[in-house]
């Protein structure tokens, strides 16, 4: 064997472990469920193959459209204000003024390494209409109250918060490590040129955030359409079907209805409106990137 042989195999059997895990727990399930798209199959009886069945109703169902225009609207909610806020919360982090920034990176991450399901449950105690704290603040100052997930208009803002809330840490501290790679000589020189802070922010910070900024966008899409937890345990789906997304009904219809097949089809659908959102947001920040660079 030559040398470059030998080191190439010598690579391989390091990540050969990793690979067997990847292909045992994310592959082959994910064949499998391919594979189960074109069944009909309960969890009981065993699988029947029905071909195209499953899409031909998944394209006539009318859940489907409005589970996803739920879920965009989620997405809407969360990320374009979690990434305003968690810049901004980095930039005064990232300032050498701000005292105890160590602690308070700290506390902004704290709610990202809790479980959702328990902060939901928090949550849901707090936001309740007739003892929850947010209402009774409002009560002890004489303003009004309000049904923070009974009323159809305020349900999926409500959830959304909780969402935006709890992941805010983790878009923070990903900006602070982009903040941190940009040298101060730059700061400085264009400080000397006579930049003042909106100009350095606008014309430096900004566009050398933006690979930051790329990556956040397309975890938060993927994730925000992934949103399960919060709306399980906080609204079931209500009021009026305004924060059923679309993967609490995969999760209806694959649990409640017992219909695996059928969610299997939903899953395929869900993993190809990812690949393709995923794919338009890198071609619009590397033309972004080209522009500035």
């Amino acid at each position: 064997m030559t040398r470059r042989t030998r080191t190439a195999s010598y690579g391989w059997e390091f990540v050969a472990p990793a690979l067997l895990l990847i292909g045992m727990f994310v592959v082959v399930p994910c064949m499998w469920g391919i594979g189960m798209s074109f069944a009909q199959y309960d969890g009981i009886a065993p699988a029947r193959f029905v071909g195209t069945a499953n899409y031909t109703r998944l394209a006539g169902d009318p859940m489907v459209p409005a589970t996803l225009v739920n879920t965009a609207f989620y997405v809407l909610l969360t990320l374009p204000f979690g990434l305003a806020l968690a810049l901004a919360i980095a930039l005064a982090l990232n300032a050498k003024w701000f005292r105890g920034r160590n602690f308070v990176r700290g506390l902004y991450f704290l709610p990202n390494v809790t479980s959702l399901a328990a902060v939901a449950f928090v949550w849901q105690w707090l936001l309740n209409p007739e003892y929850g704290l947010l209402n009774a603040g409002l009560r002890g100052v004489g303003l009004p109250t309000f049904g923070w997930l009974s009323d159809p208009k305020l349900a999926m803002p409500s959830v959304a918060a909780v969402g935006l809330w709890q992941g805010l840490g983790f878009s923070v501290l990903i900006y602070l490590s982009g903040l941190r790679g940009i040298s101060e000589e730059i700061h400085e020189a264009a400080r000397i040129d006579g930049a003042g802070a909106w100009a350095g922010f606008r014309n430096i910070t900004w566009p050398l955030l933006m690979p930051t900024t790329m990556f956040l966008t397309i975890m938060g899409v993927i994730g925000g359409f992934q949103v399960f937890q919060s709306v399980y345990v906080m609204t079931q789906g209500g009021p009026l079907d305004r924060t059923r997304v679309y993967l609490y009904y995969l999760w209806q219809s694959a649990f409640q209805n017992l219909e695996m097949g059928y969610a299997s089809s939903m899953a395929v659908l869900l993993f190809a409106i990812v690949m393709l959102l995923t794919g338009l947001q890198w071609r619009f920040y590397g033309r972004k990137l080209q522009t500035w660079q």
